[in-house]
């Protein structure tokens, strides 16, 4: 099923909290924003109670990071923070509640990328780790390497001295029930409200620096040991001080494809696009090629840029002159971040 390409989508994801560096006053002492996967989430497809869940879930990871922020923490542990939340949180597909493979394995992957020094660690197909964002974290500050995968990376995360937890800690039961209905007929897994289900985290600190870190489970039922955008540095995540911070989700080979993340930071500082006008060509490109999904991106500015091509994308925002705002449909704005 192919996902919104209109032009009315595209309007809709523009239309999203975004502003020219510009016309911005000052930067915000902090800001973040996150997400927590795109998909068909059209008004009345959650019920009102599942709605209030995700837009808690999404309070709840925003107001983490944000105290992190507000007292000097840095963009980097801001992200981690948020993500923590996310990946303890059975709604996301993240840590506790990820999807599973066609093995009926959880596999988890996370990318974490400092845009100051421009280092980065990330980590796939691990099993036993709780927080898999800590895991890319370790990779990138105590190891010389940026990207570990399967059974090196668990053993790595051991080394490290990092949560361990039984596989069965990330298992629900209604991700069980996608993996039966998928083997069964691959279409009928599919989630429409959260097809595209990762999280992820963009910050910038008080000091200036710029963070960015994506955590996901991938897709139901891959086989093959395959890994999306979300660990790959320059796809799913990417992060460079002056530029901005993107984190994205969506359908990840074509994001790899087009090197979604990097591509938003390019625009900005070779094009010298405004961020949520980077951030929405970029999505048009990934589009363009037959992907969907959407991403987000910080700017020096402290201005958070939402742009998407799917009907909705769990999201929010806040800083240190806003409260936690979230949005979870295409046609749903947040005020602008000052």
């Amino acid at each position: 099923m192919h996902l919104g390409k209109s032009a009315g989508l595209t309007a809709l994801a523009l239309g999203l909290a975004s502003l020219d560096a510009g016309s911005a006053a000052a930067a915000p002492r902090w800001s973040l924003a996150i997400h927590g996967g795109a998909g068909v989430i059209e008004r009345g497809s959650l019920t009102p109670e599942q709605e209030k869940a995700y837009r808690d879930g999404l309070d709840e990871a925003l107001r983490a990071g944000a105290a992190m922020l507000d007292k000097g923490g840095t963009s980097l542990d801001a992200v981690a923070a948020a993500i923590h939340v996310l990946e303890d949180n059975p709604l996301f597909n993240a840590g506790r509640g990820a999807v599973f493979t066609a093995e009926g394995r959880n596999e988890l992957d996370a990318a974490i990328m400092d845009g100051r020094t421009l280092k980065a660690g990330a980590v796939a197909g691990i099993t036993r780790t709780r927080h898999p964002v800590d895991a890319a974290r370790a990779v990138m500050d105590h190891s010389p390497h940026v990207m570990l995968a399967g059974e090196g990376a668990d053993r790595f995360s051991r080394e490290q001295g990092l949560e361990q937890v039984d596989p069965s800690w990330f298992r629900t039961e209604k991700r069980w029930e996608q993996l039966l209905k998928w083997r069964k007929n691959p279409q009928a897994a599919l989630d429409p409200t959260h097809l595209y289900g990762t999280v992820g985290a963009v910050a910038l600190d008080a000091a200036g620096n710029l963070a960015a870190a994506t955590s996901t489970g991938g897709m139901t039922g891959k086989r093959w040991g395959r890994i999306g955008d979300s660990p790959i540095i320059g796809a799913g995540t990417y992060a460079r001080n002056g530029e901005c911070a993107v984190s994205a989700t969506g359908s990840g080979e074509y994001f790899i494809r087009e090197s979604a993340a990097r591509q938003v930071c390019d625009r900005v500082g070779y094009l010298h696009h405004t961020l949520a006008a980077a951030a929405q060509e970029t999505i048009d490109s990934v589009g363009a090629i037959g992907g969907d999904g959407g991403l987000i991106a910080m700017g020096p500015e402290g201005v958070p840029a939402f742009a998407l091509n799917s009907s909705g994308m769990y999201r929010g925002q806040v800083s240190a002159a806003s409260v936690p705002q979230t949005a979870i449909y295409a046609d749903e704005t947040m005020p602008t971040v000052r």
